[in-house]
């Protein structure tokens, strides 16, 4: 077939593929009922695979006592059984951690939907499966068709029996592979009433309940529907992964319209079997009024609605707006969505006359999309709990309302008193407004009427009556009326809109404060202290941050202060840490834990986690806390990592630096030790060659420069292991009272023998005082800057070596009347390796003796200085100053 360029594969398609690389491979063996044969299926398909050499391996399979099913379980290895004490009783699971230590190539595990027992690893069996999937083990597995979560609503309506255990239905299309058992409703009742299904009593009693012919024909339809919509689910995949076009139209778009009362969880059911009967993705969104606020029962039961739709695979999203019906209308043409899933509304008839109803409106504003309205509720609230909930108040702003009002009253008694004032119903409205500005609109609504009634009873003829005489002061009335209740319900509305401004604005402020203060921090500790006492405020809740290190887990911070946490928080952790997902409480690992773990990830690096507590008698956090959460998270986040930039930045500097330090020096000593090495190869070589021609005289020439060399090579290796020790702070020193003035004589001779052709001069004083340090390490800091004199200053430079004494030291001054040293090299001057023509030392050109010096007379607690030029001319002035440490015994 020749290749079309125009004709690509689905990059979408790719990407799936791409994702199930390194996975194992799900197999699920799909039944319309319990007793249709899926264990036994799966059994004998996995008795193949073992015949052809697999290693299959049986985690966990429930026979229920049956014979066929336990004959084809024989050759297998089978699992233990992990014990799990739960109620004072010991229930048997499936073992997890042992499925992931023997890493068969097939795993078999039966009842995909089962729940675990409380304080397993996870609460369902088809997350422990997940987790081996991830592992790369293949797992083979059966569930019947009542226990997926789309169809709950229509099993209960078929069956008359609410399925408590459900599988989510991205979970089922992510399978890779569907194997269908059907069994004939017939045959099946027959296998029921011959007991191979269940014990006789309990037979009976599954006759006359679930397992009725007509529940039997129904479930099978949907078994087959299903199965039919995943194969065909999986053809369409395929053919777009292998670039194969097909006449493929433009699909639907299903919306489901949320919100947070009881019915959404049936219209996000109904939305979500309208997409797979259509094969179309499908969307589910909530609109939040700007001015309006949920109570904690109404926020649960909509983040409740959101979390369903989000597990049966809709892409969730919260709109903001005060026309609900415009808003998702502009959404629904955003997204191309070609038809809406709402509920029933609970606005009554009257609001269904005056065309105020979501469903209504959305119907009349729109041509082109359809509509479907989810009637029944998923669960029945009592009408009580709900006038309850809807008409819940406090009497307090009722009884400010009644004094405003009846302060209005005393002033206008008091005013008409004074003198005749014609109307004075402005007087009530004034209270009306305080009211709504200070209580809300219910508080104002009701002074609106109890003003109508006390201006009518008070102030219009006749008095004292509810009788209005003339017709033109019921209008008046009337639309006093009007106007404040209107009034009431503006200014309430809008102190309702700026208290959620305000508390949004304080959120943002602190959020930004959050963001400004981590910016200043630089270390991982200052970063997790801070992430977590904000975290702490925000949320009002203990909060622990724990960071990677050494491959896991440690706690970094803690508000309040923490010291560890225990085993089972912890395993938590580590879990939200390995997979990148939250753990822990109100989640699906390790629900039972009472801490909410959230990663701290940049891209796919994992930086650690952080707990929030969830204390007894709290209930969850809801959306606004999570996103709260998830915001001040992805922040300390980023804090984290320019903390691990700047020190990553501050090791490659360290490392850079270390690197010309061995450059230098390995540069340094090539060349320095080249030169004396070659004096004493080409001496000894003439004295093995020539020894006998050569005279005395020559020959004792020639071993008096093999020993000078000689130890020139032995100060430079002392110098270099000692600035190495110097660097590594591992220099020791014997202190002891020495004498400066023998050190000082011992440096002085030492140079004269060496041939030194300058003029040594020792002025120090005849009471100079003892000092306490180390007499070698002294001795080599003072022979180091005198040798750098000698070795850098034209003969006859003059060196005099003096001394002064202060109250706490005493200071050791080498001065000659050199060159100098230029002012812009005088910094530089106790550097390593710093080898200018005017700025080498006494470390026999290595460049270290003056550093050696610096470090040595540091190490004591002193200090070293150069001076350059003096103030009676040129020359330079080395000046060690050494602490007194009070007078000897």
């Amino acid at each position: 077939m020749a290749f079309d360029p125009e004709q690509r594969a689905s990059p979408d398609a790719l990407l799936a593929l791409a994702r199930k690389e390194g996975r194992g491979h799900l197999k699920i063996f799909l039944g319309a009922a319990p007793g249709v044969g899926k264990t036994y299926a799966m059994l004998a398909s996995a008795q193949t695979e073992k015949a052809g050499g697999r290693d299959v391996v049986a985690g966990l399979i429930e026979t229920h006592g049956r014979r066929e099913t336990e004959r084809q379980l024989e050759g297998f290895d089978v699992l233990p059984r992990l014990p799990i004490v739960y109620r004072n009783q010991i229930m048997k699971e499936f073992d997890l951690d042992a499925a992931l230590a023997r890493r068969p190539g097939l795993l078999l595990v039966d009842e995909y939907a089962h729940t675990n027992v409380p304080g397993s690893r996870h609460p369902k069996r088809w997350q422990d499966i997940d987790e081996l999937l991830a592992a790369g083990i293949d797992v083979w597995t059966t569930l019947n068709i009542q226990h997926l979560e789309s169809l709950n609503d229509v099993i209960l309506k078929i069956t008359k029996v609410r399925v408590r255990e459900t599988v989510p239905d991205t979970v089922f299309d992510l399978a890779d592979e569907i194997i269908l058992v059907d069994f004939p409703p017939d045959e099946l009742l027959k296998r029921l009433a011959e007991g191979k299904v269940y014990v006789q009593d309990t037979a009976a009693r599954a006759v006359e309940s679930f397992f009725k012919p007509q529940n039997l024909t129904a479930l099978r339809e949907l078994a087959l529907r299903r199965a039919a919509e995943r194969i065909d689910a999986d053809l369409v995949s395929r053919m777009q992964a292998q670039a194969i076009e097909g006449p493929w139209a433009a699909g639907e778009r299903i919306l489901a319209c949320i919100g947070p009362d009881a019915n959404s969880p049936a219209v996000v059911r109904a939305a979500k079997r309208l997409a797979d009967l259509m094969d179309a993705p499908w969307l589910a969104v909530t609109v939040e009024r700007p001015g309006g606020h949920l109570d904690d029962t109404a926020r649960r039961r909509l983040d409740e609605a959101m979390k369903l739709a989000q597990t049966l695979g809709a892409e969730t999203q919260t709109l903001s707006g005060s026309d609900l019906p415009a808003e998702v209308l502009r959404f629904a043409k955003f997204e191309n969505v070609t038809q809406i899933v709402i509920g029933r509304s609970n606005g009554g008839f009257f609001s269904e006359l005056l065309h105020r109803s979501l469903p209504l409106e959305l119907a009349r504003r729109t041509q082109d999309i359809a509509i479907h309205l989810v009637t029944r509720q998923s669960e029945a609230v009592p009408a009580q709990v709900r006038r309850r909930a809807k008409f819940a108040f406090s009497p307090l702003p009722f009884l400010y309302a009644t004094l405003a009002v009846a302060a209005a009253l005393g002033i206008g008694e008091l005013l008409t008193a004074l003198t005749p004032i014609p109307n004075l119903s402005m007087l009530f409205l004034v209270a009306v407004v305080l009211m709504a500005v200070n209580c809300g609109i219910w508080p104002a609504i009701f002074a609106s009427v109890l003003s109508f009634l006390v201006y009518n009873f008070f102030f219009i003829p006749p008095l004292y009556t509810f009788t209005i005489a003339e017709p033109y002061e019921l209008l008046a009335l009337v639309i006093f009326l009007v106007v404040a209740v209107i009034t009431s319900a503006l200014a309430g509305r809008v102190r309702d809109q700026a208290t959620i401004s305000a508390g949004r604005m304080r959120a943002t402020r602190r959020l930004f404060e959050f963001t400004r203060r981590l910016s200043g921090l630089a270390s991982f500790e200052a970063v997790a202290e801070g992430a977590a006492s904000e975290i702490h405020a925000s949320l009002g809740r203990p909060v622990v941050v724990l960071l990677e290190s050494e491959g896991d887990l440690a706690m970094t911070a803690a508000w309040p202060p923490e010291d560890a946490l225990d085993a089972a928080p912890m395993t938590a952790a580590r879990w939200a840490f390995r997979h990148g997902e939250p753990a822990g409480a109100d989640t699906g690992t390790l629900p039972t834990v009472p801490w909410y773990f959230v990663p701290l990830r940049i891209g796919e690096r994992m930086l650690g986690v952080i707990g929030v507590a969830k204390p007894d008698g709290m209930g969850p956090l809801d959306s606004e806390a999570r996103t709260l959460l998830d915001a001040l998270s992805e922040q300390a986040a980023a804090a984290l990592e320019r903390a691990s930039l700047a020190r990553d930045m501050v090791s490659a500097k360290t490392a850079t630096e270390t690197e010309r330090v061995r450059n230098t020096l390995l540069a340094s000593i090539s060349h320095d030790f080249r030169t004396p090495l070659s004096s004493i190869l080409g001496a000894a070589t003439s004295l093995i060659d020539y020894g006998d021609r050569l005279d005395e005289a020559a020959k004792k020439d020639m071993l008096l420069q093999i020993k000078q060399e000689t130890e020139g090579l032995d100060e430079m290796v002392r110098n270099l292991l000692a600035i190495t020790r110097i660097d590594a702070g591992a220099l020791e020193l014997r202190r002891d009272w020495i004498d400066l003035h023998e050190i000082v004589d011992r440096v002085a001779s030492a140079a004269r023998r060496r041939g030194a052709p300058h003029k040594i001069e020792v002025a120090l004083p005849a009471d100079l005082p003892l000092v306490r340090a180390d007499a070698t390490l002294v001795e080599q800091a003072i022979g180091n800057v005198i040798g750098n004199v000698i070795a850098h200053t034209p003969p006859p430079t003059k060196v005099l070596v003096d001394a002064t004494v202060a109250g706490d030291t005493v200071a050791l001054r080498i001065t000659d009347d050199g060159p100098g040293i230029p002012a812009q090299a005088l910094p530089q001057v106790f550097e390593k390796f710093i080898k200018a023509e005017s700025l080498a030392d006494g470390g026999q050109g290595t460049g270290l003796g003056l550093a050696i010096a610096k470090g040595i007379m540091e190490a004591h607690g002193g200090a070293i200085a150069a001076e350059s030029p003096l103030a009676a001319g040129p020359g330079t002035r080395i000046v060690l100053t050494f602490p007194r440490e009070g007078v000897p015994a």
